[in-house]
């Protein structure tokens, strides 16, 4: 082996021939410490084309590179691989970052083990064996980085041991847990699988290495042992360190448990409400208008023709004729909702009926709908009929009415024919100003504040509520505010 330190006799020598060409790095050093000879494959690790680059002696080879444990603390003094092969110890698998004193040179990772050469009973010659495993620190790098800022939950567990060698956040933040609670724990002692059917082949598949398809379990969080979580668990094989591995991903179920839940509570609250309310309500789907379901004041409160089929259709009640098929469906077009559409029928003893019929886009379970709800309002109708008769015969003979009395009874006979025409007329008559005052009226502003912010004279302000009490009929702005509401009233400061 001395033999290779020598300039005459190593080019002629078959062991220096087959160490040369070795993709392992081999480093040579005599027991003083002075470096004797290194192979093609440890000067290209190194960045360097000779062995005085290296340098001559150790001394010299720790001031050109600093060396750095994986966990990127420096190498103490006297504890690098070759100070320690000098001092007799033998070593495998130490896995080191060796930065040059050249900034511009890239910084390499080595794994070194160390073995001392015995030549007729005594060290001959101290060899260092070098393999460079930066490309697969970089790629282990990245995976680290990955792993570690991936939000998704994951645990790696070794296979031959089955411990959890590294979590990430992820993992951390859905069990409330700290990685001491986790790290170096068996799959025992912290079981994955738990409460899943599958759990027994899952785990003899994480020990054969095998990937374990997607099962459900109910993990505990820490020493909370009255609470868990429930998730969905698969495991990949994959290799860390040149250690067999199993890379386990979870997806926590409970926010869709919860979404569930709160699913059905809310199907369950809509139901009863459905069936208890008063109001003749029907759920029909959106593009048919098929009816999916009616409450007890629906099949009640409307007439079934004699010839309903069955089950009842929605058109099998009396209100719900073709016209008001289509009319409905035309007003959909435009919008998701219809309020206040007036529509006619037969009402017990064959009797004329009127309703007030609105419509709501719903979905449920994942079905566009509508729901369908219907104001008996004949009464109504009838009592506006009856009173302008009355109004209309009162008047045959007005003569001895005074002029002021005759004009009033004319306007509650208006009103009560086309209440609704009416009111569009006296929104109409406002003018620009009037709107905008009344539009601050329903906000709550006083005279002042309203003179203030239309930068007006408070006088002015007055004349305009004066104006508005006359034109709608009220008295009060409290009035005025319940008028407005009432009848769906947004003003041109409001659009």
């Amino acid at each position: 082996m001395s033999e290779l330190g020598s300039d005459r006799y190593a080019s002629h020598s078959p062991l220096y021939q087959l160490i040369a060409d070795l993709s392992d790095g081999i480093v040579l050093l005599n027991p003083d410490g002075a470096l004797c000879w290194a192979n093609p494959a440890a000067l290209e690790m190194h960045g360097v084309e000779t062995l005085e680059e290296l340098g001559p002696d150790v001394d010299a080879y720790r001031e050109r590179f600093d060396l750095y444990y994986r966990n990127h603390h420096e190498v103490g003094e006297g504890r690098s691989p070759m100070e320690r092969l000098l001092d007799g110890e033998s070593f495998d698998d130490v896995i080191l970052e060796v930065r040059p004193a050249d900034a511009d040179a890239a910084n390499r990772y080595h794994r070194v083990r160390g073995k001392t050469l015995i030549r007729e009973g005594r060290p001959d010659a101290l060899a260092l064996i070098i393999e460079d495993i930066t490309e697969l620190m970089s790629a282990e790098e990245r995976f680290e980085r990955s792993f570690n800022a991936n939000p998704a939950p994951a645990l790696i567990c070794r296979l031959d041991n089955q411990r959890f060698i590294r979590v990430n956040q992820g993992f951390l933040d859905m069990m409330g847990l700290t990685a001491e609670e986790v790290v170096q724990r068996s799959i025992y002692e912290f079981d994955v699988f738990a409460h899943s059917p599958q759990r027994d082949s899952a785990i003899r598949r994480l020990c054969a290495g095998q990937p374990i398809p997607q099962t459900e379990a109910l993990l505990h969080l820490g020493n909370r042992s009255d609470e868990s979580k429930c998730v969905i668990v698969a495991g990949q094989p994959i290799e860390v360190d040149r250690t067999a591995c199993m890379l386990l991903t979870f997806t926590d179920l409970e926010p869709a448990r919860q979404a569930q839940h709160a699913l059905r509570q809310s199907e369950a609250l809509f139901a009863t409400a459905f069936q208890m309310s008063p109001v003749p309500t029907a759920l029909v789907s959106a593009d048919s208008l098929t009816l999916i379901e009616a409450n007890a004041a629906f099949e009640k409160g409307l007439v079934r023709r004699v010839d309903a089929s069955d089950p009842p259709s929605l058109e099998d009640y009396s209100p719900f004729t073709p016209h008001t098929r289509r009319q409905l469906l035309s007003a959909l077009e435009s919008a998701d909702r219809v309020e206040d559409m007036e529509v006619h029928g037969t009402g017990d003893e064959n009797n004329a009926a009127s309703y007030l019929l609105a419509a709501e886009a719903v979905k449920i379970n994942m079905r566009d709908c509508l729901l369908l709800t219907l104001v008996d309002i004949s009464e109504r109708k009838r009592y506006e009929s009856q009173l302008s008769d009355a109004i209309d015969a009162v008047m045959k003979d007005a003569s001895w009415f005074t002029r002021t009395l005759v004009e009033k009874l004319a306007n509650v006979r208006d009103t009560n024919t086309d209440a609704s025409l009416s009111e569009q007329t006296v929104l109409a008559g406002l003018s620009a100003r009037e709107r905008d005052v009344l539009s601050l009226i329903c906000e709550g502003l006083s005279d002042k504040r309203i003179a203030g912010r239309l930068k007006l004279a408070h006088s002015t302000v007055r004349n305009y509520v004066a104006s508005l009490y006359q034109k709608l009929g009220v008295h009060s702005r409290g009035e005025a505010i319940v008028w407005a509401r009432q009848r769906g009233f947004h003003s041109r400061m409001e659009n």
